[in-house]
């Protein structure tokens, strides 16, 4: 069964849930959670390949240098060694890959562009042997004027990141912006013209690295067939697949990808990084090679995107929005990754889900010799939505409203647009409700205690514009199921939801439906496991292959029971005969007979892309959430202890309520950790200053607010199964706007760059009490 996703109209039906089963709905304990609490789940790193060869980095100290020579022979004495694999021992010209560019290379070519990337592989029979030789390898290397920030990087006559040869036919190619976007409608001069406020200001958000509990790692396998096989805990295995696929000349089929849960993601295992190397590697030796990178190697390979947002914005007397100028310039690192689309789908929403009558956004994805950025839960809407909902507050303090109530007056109601011209987008849910329901938790018209200050702010993200689920689904003799779906089970819970779905929707008993994921040799095809797709898609073609499965057993029952197709009827979990229900599995028995057997269902989710569209087609649905803080501030030490947090997210249906809990808090805090403690410092030498778990802070338990709320609105209005709509980053997109917010109510300063540490409130409270501006 095949169906292509359509935009549905909201059904605004409060408690009219279409969700039918005993376990749809209801909070089922996570598949596989057993394991992970036990500790008996295993990772890559767990898992034993005999007679493989370790393999260690050699990387230098610096974030940009010509490579002028590289000695190996000490390296290859040491017992163990069995070679050094530097970039002039790879195919010239270097193999490079990538998502939107094809720029990153298999190794440093010639020149290391950020610190931490690769300049040669040592492979040894014991991992010990593959770090000293490591350690031995010599470097002679030129260091290079790099650029590591966006002033340097943008600087006429700046160092350029990558040569302009590998990008032939950009106009941009001579300079370090890699792509730019610019979103417009309306006319900002003819608002100008009614607008009694304008608020302008600049706001900064910093680089932040996902810190995978797991640190990244691939083993690479040739097979006898002169193919390959790749095991990485990537969220993408189908495309891992075909980056190999081309990177090394090989058919599809000759390259099997399996995927074992990761353990921690967040968009960091998205895209291919090191796979390519490790596979080179396993072809060039006919061995088995593993690459188990330590938390310090992982923070130099992954990072979120920082950016410097610009903002001009103009009110009406009443607090009306008249028009909304945004300049944000996202500072991706040396290689574009998915970056470029990170800066586009962030800054198509940096207006906001609001009335904004003239826009102008102008989004910029800018190359520094840094870490390449990747996707990160969010996907650019954190950055913009910093700093829009700051103007916000902005405009609110100017025209002496407060924070619930300028956004109350501009907020747009369902099905009104809040992205104009050709492209529009309009707004999927009554997302005034959340706004309502986080002000109410939080007791926004509530006293409060001194150096208390409360703030509420509100988030957009586009969903996926564009994808492809496939599943099968077998109903087997027994009465027992087994689901295939290849979408990777990263921390959201997704294979609990399809043992949900096929419990119900076949009539078999939870425990007996298992999940297949993870290996391109045995599920369907899955585009990707990010953009909160999964429930919408995969459990979308989950649902329809149970369908397919129940008209086969349909079908089946008629043929051997002599009776005409168009007297049976099937529901969920069950066949309806002239004689009365009988339980889906038993009509399934009945029907196979001696022969015995089971049938196979199967069932397809698409949504084409738009060619004119900037995103590539349209968003299948929107996460919106609105967070609200209390706060208060030590004004001593600049500390500050969060009393409530409050998050509420429209979700369309819960279909496992315990895991949408999960999902938003796991993302509130998440979001705390960028607006208070986390950031990558880069010195002079373009070198992370912070590696490691000592010397970056991320929230702990120590952290958390004193009352975490988590609630959801629920209209059963979303695309996915019964009404769904994919949830897993909304809490964290407008974390930093609301604790902005609270901290400038509860002390007077406003701060607009990203995070609050203790020491940057402080010095701006010192400064405020000696007069100087903020």
């Amino acid at each position: 069964m095949t169906e292509a996703l359509q935009h549905t109209a909201p059904s605004h039906a409060h408690g009219d849930s279409t969700v039918s089963g005993r376990n749809v709905g209801q909070p089922v304990l996570r598949y596989g959670g057993e394991d992970r609490t036990t500790g008996a789940q295993r990772f890559v790193a767990d898992l034993e390949f005999t007679n493989a060869l370790q393999v260690a980095l050699v990387t230098i100290p610096v974030g940009c240098a010509e490579i002028t020579g590289i000695d190996t022979a000490a390296a290859l004495r040491i017992p163990g060694v069995v070679d050094v694999v530097a970039g002039a021992d790879l195919p010239s010209p270097m193999p490079r890959f990538g998502v939107s560019h094809q720029d990153r290379p298999v190794l440093a070519d010639g020149r290391v562009n950020f610190h931490g990337e690769p300049v040669a592989a040592v492979l040894a029979e014991t991992a010990e042997a593959a770090y000293a030789g490591a350690r031995a390898v010599h470097v002679d290397f030129n260091e290079l004027p790099g650029v590591y920030t966006l002033d340097s990087a943008l600087a006429p006559g700046a160092h350029l990141v990558q040569d302009p040869a590998l990008r032939p036919g950009d106009p941009l190619a001579d300079t370090n912006v890699i792509k730019d976007a610019l979103y417009t409608w309306g006319d900002i001069a003819a608002e100008e013209e009614r607008t009694a406020t304008v608020v302008e200001n600049t706001y900064t958000f910093p680089m932040v690295t996902h810190f995978p509990i797991e640190p990244g790692g691939t083993v690479a396998i040739p097979t006898d067939n002169g193919g390959i096989e790749v095991y990485s805990p990537v969220q993408h295995p189908y495309l891992l697949q075909q980056t190999l696929a081309k990177l090394l000349g090989l058919p599809l089929n000759k390259v099997r990808v399996c995927a074992p849960d990761p353990g921690g993601a967040f968009g960091g295992k998205q895209n291919p990084k090191l796979e390519p190397l490790v596979a080179t590697l396993a072809l060039r030796t006919g061995r088995t090679c593993r690459l188990i990178l330590s938390l310090e190697e992982t923070f130099q390979s992954m990072r979120r995107a920082g950016c410097r947002i610009t903002a001009r914005t103009g009110f009406t007397e009443q607090g009306h929005l008249t028009f909304h100028e945004v300049n944000a310039d996202f500072l991706i690192g040396a290689y574009a990754d998915v970056a470029p689309r990170v800066m586009q789908k962030g800054s198509y929403v940096a207006a906001g889900p609001y009335r904004m009558p003239a826009v102008r956004v102008a989004g910029r994805a800018v190359l520094t010799n840094t870490t390449p950025s990747t996707a990160f839960r969010g996907y650019g809407s954190p950055q913009v939505t910093w700093a829009t909902e700051s103007q916000l507050d902005a405009g609110a303090r100017a025209l002496g409203l407060d924070g619930l109530e300028i956004r109350r007056r501009n907020l747009v109601g369902n099905g009104e647009a809040f992205v104009r011209g050709e492209c529009e987008a309009k707004a999927d849910g009554e997302w005034i409700q959340s706004l309502e329901k986080a002000a109410e938790l939080i007791g926004w018209d509530q006293p409060l205690a001194p150096n208390r200050g409360r703030g509420i702010a509100v988030g957009i993200k586009p969903g996926a514009t564009s994808g492809l689920s496939q599943s099968l689904v077998r109903l087997l003799f027994d009465g027992s199921a087994i689901v295939y779906a290849g979408t990777s089970d990263m921390g959201q819970g997704a294979r609990t939801l399809w043992q949900q779905i096929v419990s119900d929707e076949l009539g078999v008993e939870l425990d007996k439906v298992s999940v297949v994921s993870g290996d391109t040799s045995t599920v369907p095809f899955d585009l990707q496991t990010s953009a909160s797709r999964s429930t919408v898609f995969m459990g979308s073609a989950t649902v329809l292959a149970c369908r397919d499965a129940r008209r086969r057993v349909l079908e089946l029952y008629a043929e051997t029971h002599g009776i005409p197709e168009e007297q049976l009827s099937e529901e969920p979990g069950l066949l309806v005969t002239p004689d009365g229900e009988v339980s889906l599995p038993e009509a399934a028995r009945a029907a196979l007979g001696s022969l015995r057997g089971e049938f196979i269902g199967q069932g397809t989710r698409r949504l084409r892309g738009k060619g004119h569209h900037p995103l590539g087609g349209d968003a299948a649905f929107y996460e919106f959430n609105a967070t609200a803080i209390e706060v208060e501030v030590d004004r001593e030490t600049g500390e500050l202890l969060l009393t409530k947090h409050v998050t509420v997210s429209d979700v369309g249906t819960e279909l496992n309520p315990l895991q949408v809990v999960s999902q938003d808090e796991g993302a509130a805090i998440m979001g705390l950790g960028h607006s208070q403690m986390e950031q990558l410092l880069i010195d002079d030498h373009g070198r992370i200053r912070n590696l490691g778990a000592l010397d970056y802070r991320i929230p702990t338990f120590k952290d958390v607010p004193v009352e975490l709320i988590s609630a959801a609105i629920e209209n059963h209005d979303g695309p996915g199964p019964y009404g769904s709509k994919g949830i897993s980053e909304g809490a964290l997109l407008c974390t930093a706007g609301a604790l902005g917010s609270a901290v400038a109510a509860a002390t007077g300063v406003v701060f607009r760059d990203l995070p609050l540490t203790p020491e940057t409130v402080w010095a701006g409270l010192q400064a405020a009490d000696l007069g100087q501006p903020d």
